[in-house]
């Protein structure tokens, strides 16, 4: 089965096809980073327009280099929800004329399961059932992962993601935009004790995460200052904040790997892609007897091939989504099924 995938969730535009028996034929992604640049943040009226400019353009370039026709694909998939309402439905109401148009089904996608699954387009995937840490702009999220479509939520931020903070505390030292990326560079540099701050919530039970109370820290820090901080201070607190923000993930991980008894940890969303992260996991896991998994660093941010990963593993089992467009800004994860019980 080829499915084609179309990501429009928020500010980049992914499209990719991928076939059940051959993997990943194709894709492209736009980002829309210099577009937004200007303002600090993602405009949804401009990121809206924007989708509607680039995707099938990138239909178009990723049916190209996989050497496909339009009749050679059997489905589509099209991200649902969570994300921006425009952006969603740019690519839905693209998606969903498309297969109108070639007369195959459609499947609504939620984004945080296209994440979840990403490392499942590499050569070495994790068997289920695994836990899964979720991490980034947007969500912070332990999942005890039993099949597809089983999910059942062991923890979550209490208030700001762990990508969010990265991206306010790096406002805070006056880095451009999108500031977490910047962030996690400048730390590479920063020189380690100089600046140490507290992982937060690792002195209670549970799996919750807080990041708000260190993005103050650093504020309180920044304030102390006797002026504007210069390039190795920045550095020194960037690499503060960071391990405080790896300890917490990296507890919280071990946590919920010894709760459930599993064996593999699943990382994936855009901070996935940290060095200092991976490395603090990859030693967390060898000395729990467990196993790792990461999707490809291209994989980790938003992009169209996990979308149309896990809408060909819905589409295989059966499932299709009805003519009618319902799209979701907030969905819960836990609210899905495996595709044998969704309605």
């Amino acid at each position: 089965m080829r499915v084609l995938g179309i990501e429009s969730s928020c500010d980049e535009t992914g499209v990719a096809l991928y076939d059940t028996d051959r993997g990943l034929l194709a894709h492209a992604l736009f980002s829309q980073i210099s577009l937004h640049a200007e303002y600090g943040g993602v405009v949804p009226e401009l990121a809206s327009r924007d989708h509607v400019r680039r995707v099938l353009p990138l239909i178009d370039q990723v049916l190209q280099e996989a050497g496909l026709q339009r009749q050679d694909l059997n489905g589509v998939a099209y991200t649902a929800g969570p994300g921006l309402q425009g952006a969603l439905m740019v690519g839905a109401m693209i998606g969903r004329s498309l297969a109108l148009a070639w007369g195959v089904p459609a499947v609504a996608v939620h984004h945080m399961e296209g994440h979840l699954l990403a490392p499942m387009l590499e050569a070495d995937p994790p068997a289920f059932p695994f836990v899964a840490l979720l991490v980034s702009g947007g969500h912070t999220q332990l999942v005890k992962v039993e099949t597809l479509g089983r999910y059942e939520l062991l923890g979550e931020s209490l208030d700001d993601a762990a990508g969010e903070a990265f991206d306010k505390t790096a406002k805070l030292l006056g880095l451009p935009y999108p500031g977490g990326p910047e962030l996690a560079a400048l730390a590479e540099h920063g020189r380690a004790g100089e600046y140490t701050f507290t992982a937060p919530m690792i002195d209670r039970p549970g799996m919750d995460f807080s990041f708000s109370g260190l993005k103050t820290a650093v504020r309180q820090a920044v304030a102390r200052l006797s002026g504007p901080p210069d390039e190795q201070t920045k550095a020194d607190i960037a690499a503060g904040f960071q391990a405080a923000v790896v300890r917490a993930l990296e507890i919280k991980c071990r946590r919920a790997l010894q709760a459930t008894g599993y064996r593999r940890l699943v990382v994936a969303g855009g901070v996935s892609a940290n060095r200092s992260l991976r490395q603090a996991l990859d030693r967390m896991v060898k000395k729990e007897q467990a196993q790792v998994y990461y999707p490809d660093l291209r994989f980790c941010t938003d992009n169209g091939a996990m979308i149309a990963y896990a809408g060909a593993q819905r589409l295989l089992a059966g499932e299709q989504t009805p003519s009618s467009v319902t799209l979701r800004a907030r969905w819960p994860l836990t609210e899905l099924l495996p595709p044998g019980e969704a309605a």
